[in-house]
């Protein structure tokens, strides 16, 4: 999945984090909405203005990242 498009960092918004398509909720945020038990569902209600494709992306973008954070262990 190609996150370019859906994950922004932009340096004067959110300090620099990966937020959503260039708004100020960050991938941490869903991540944490969705740890806490939050479901897809909810998480869209809450939040009219994300989308399923929102999520899966917050989810590759930190799968990912914990796949090249594990890589460069030694």
């Amino acid at each position: 999945m190609d996150f370019s498009k859906i994950i922004t960092m932009e340096p004067g918004k959110r300090g620099g984090k990966p937020c959503i398509r260039g708004m100020r909720i960050t991938v941490y945020d869903v991540l944490e909405y969705l740890a806490s038990g939050m479901s897809h569902e909810q998480i869209l209600k809450d939040f009219p203005y994300l989308t399923e494709e929102d999520i899966r992306a917050c989810l590759g973008y930190a799968a990912e990242r914990e796949h090249h954070s594990l890589a460069i262990q030694p």
